[in-house]
């Protein structure tokens, strides 16, 4: 028997991948401690935060905008799967976060769809997670995304949430424009 055929089978590991884009992303430098394209793994037991404070957060924003400790992901195990999930958890008590149309105040969490759109402020993240065996480690893998979210992925266009709180009822229950003839005018 040769090595080959006695090695283990190498476990495939859950792979979070976060587009990333905000308008002021080439000017500011808001992304500069992020490696992008690059995938980093994580032990399944570590909550990875997000935020200003380079002392508590794995991946920073250099953003005075952001709060110290914006958000944190954590991977856990759904009763009766095999493969990993994630909750999102809002840690900011001066902005709400948007997952797709949900909104999360300050300490709010909820569980990650395989595939949302996370916005604050004007910052806005695609969320797409492709599982993988392993329940021991997950990766996490960013991309900088050229245009807005919003625009490229066809999701429906509301404003920036607002720095001093969340939506009104009016941006989170916006009802899709309509189609209408020319001779209906």
């Amino acid at each position: 028997m040769s090595s080959f055929e006695d090695a283990d089978t190498e476990e495939t590991v859950t792979c979070l991948q976060l587009t990333v884009y905000h308008p002021g992303q080439l000017q500011s430098g808001i992304f500069k401690s992020i490696r992008f394209c690059n995938k980093e793994k994580f032990p399944s037991i570590e909550e990875v935060k997000f935020g200003r404070n380079s002392n508590i957060c794995r991946y920073t924003f250099q953003d005075k905008q952001v709060s110290r400790v914006q958000f944190a992901l954590q991977p856990f195990k759904q009763f009766n799967s095999s493969v990993l999930s994630f909750e999102i958890k809002n840690m900011s008590k001066k902005t709400s976060l948007m997952v797709d149309n949900q909104e999360l105040g300050y300490l709010n969490k909820m569980d990650l769809p395989y595939k949302c759109l996370l916005r604050f402020g004007e910052y806005q993240f695609l969320l797409e997670k492709e599982d993988g065996e392993s329940v021991e480690s997950f990766e996490t893998q960013f991309i900088l995304s050229p245009r807005p979210l919003l625009q490229e992925n066809n999701w429906p266009t509301q404003s920036p949430i607002p720095e001093d709180g969340g939506y009104s009822s009016y941006f989170t229950h916006r009802t899709s424009p309509t189609e209408m003839d020319e001779n209906e005018l």
